[in-house]
């Protein structure tokens, strides 16, 4: 067996998306050094694309820190989203309710940026290794231990480390099963999501509670639109022709507003099935979980991505206070703080799910009841106020 090649570093970090890249960056502006890795190419992740809306915090991280300009010069302000339900559309005005917006940026473009920054200021970023395993997370010298690329073995020790290695992480497993809690809510539906070339059919997200099921009508960019409608998990997306899926499209927006989607080329079809899930706790021994790895959350209130910036900014602030102030203590402080953001948005998220989707067997009382909760929303300056906070990241946490 080859000697593995030692690297010595303040903090480990399992998983090399827009979490663990946006830590390293981040604790690099403190004088604090990382090695990241990452199984995928880097141009597998860039390629992958993902929606993305971002809160105006996680806008202001990215851009205050440094790490990207895109997000304002390429991305697109959204100052409220559109709830369509018996075939008229009703505007959430962010900025008369709460004077913020969000901004529709995918995520893979946060992913380049981040990727970018990392190497123009010389981090330590490995992507494409193989056999990576997490050793020794109780110790002072928790260790990472993988393969690179050309087929070298490698071991990095560290004093911190953090699995943000998504919702199939390793990391989350080191946690005794004693130790750890996990909180599931399965979802008896999923969605159909297409990537058609065609122009925007509305300036906003529009999402729309219809008798055929939940649909949500989204941008990409002024010449691709993706767009998603509520499907069975198990449905084949290869089965649809373009023309059926048009009509399925088309038929859930119907209204007496004549309101009706710009059709294009579609270019990539796909069911994407989700779920809720918290793991508790998010800190154990020197192993600190960060984003995906920790918790995942439905589409539906766009709270994914933000989740994982919010966590990675407390836990840059802990690790700089325990790291260089030596306040081991301040690490007891991550996984209260972050938790307390993420049940609010697993609330907003099942809340925005359970409202908008058609629910097995349900019968017309249900789909009657969701209309009122609905108009209870948009006809009540308390209701959208609290969609739009939600949405927009919440107030005394900025």
């Amino acid at each position: 067996m080859s000697h593995r090649q030692l690297t010595v570093t303040a903090v480990g970090i399992v998983g090399g998306g827009p979490a663990g890249l946006l830590l390293s960056h981040l604790l690099s502006l403190c004088g604090i050094d990382s090695v990241v890795i990452d199984h995928r190419t880097r141009r597998d992740i860039a390629e992958t694309v993902r929606a993305g809306i971002l809160e105006r915090d996680s806008v202001r991280l990215l851009v205050e820190s440094g790490a990207s300009d895109r997000v304002l010069t390429q991305g697109h302000e959204h100052a409220g989203i559109s709830l369509r339900f018996e075939g008229v559309s009703h505007r959430i005005d962010f900025q008369a309710l709460v004077g913020e917006s969000v901004w529709l940026y995918p995520q893979n473009d946060v992913f380049v940026d981040l990727a970018e920054t990392r190497e123009r200021d010389g981090g330590d970023v490995r992507f494409g290794v193989s056999e990576t395993a997490v050793v020794d997370i109780t110790t002072d010298q928790p260790g990472i231990m993988f393969t690179d690329d050309a087929g070298v073995p490698h071991e990095i020790r560290c004093a911190h480390l953090v699995g943000a290695d998504g919702s199939r992480s390793i990391c989350r497993m080191q946690v005794p099963e004693s130790k750890r809690r996990h909180y599931f809510r399965e979802y008896p539906f999923a969605w159909f999501g297409i990537l058609a070339e065609a122009p925007r059919s509305a300036p906003e997200l529009i999402y729309t509670h219809s008798e055929r099921g939940f649909a949500l009508i989204s941008q990409r960019s002024d010449v691709l639109q993706r767009m998603y409608f509520q499907c069975d998990p198990d449905e084949d997306a290869t089965a649809w022709s373009e023309d059926r899926i048009w009509a399925e499209f088309q038929a859930r927006v119907a209204g007496e507003d004549g309101f009706a989607l710009q059709e294009g080329r579609i270019v990539e079809q796909m069911v994407l099935g989700f779920r809720s899930f918290v793991g508790e706790p998010m800190r154990y021994g020197h192993l600190l979980l960060a984003g995906d790895a920790a918790h995942t959350v439905p589409p539906t209130g766009a709270k994914g991505l933000n989740l994982a910036i919010a966590d990675v900014r407390v836990l840059a602030e802990v690790l700089e206070r325990a790291i260089r102030n030596k306040e081991p203590d301040a690490l007891d402080e991550y996984g209260p703080r972050a938790l307390a953001r993420v049940w609010k948005a697993q609330h907003f998220s099942y809340w925005m799910t359970t409202m908008l989707h058609h629910l097995p067997n349900a019968e017309p009382f249900d789909t009657r009841r969701q209309i009122g909760e609905l108009t209870s929303v948009v006809n009540s300056v308390a209701g959208s106020t609290y969609l739009a906070e939600a949405y927009t990241g919440w107030p005394g946490e900025r």
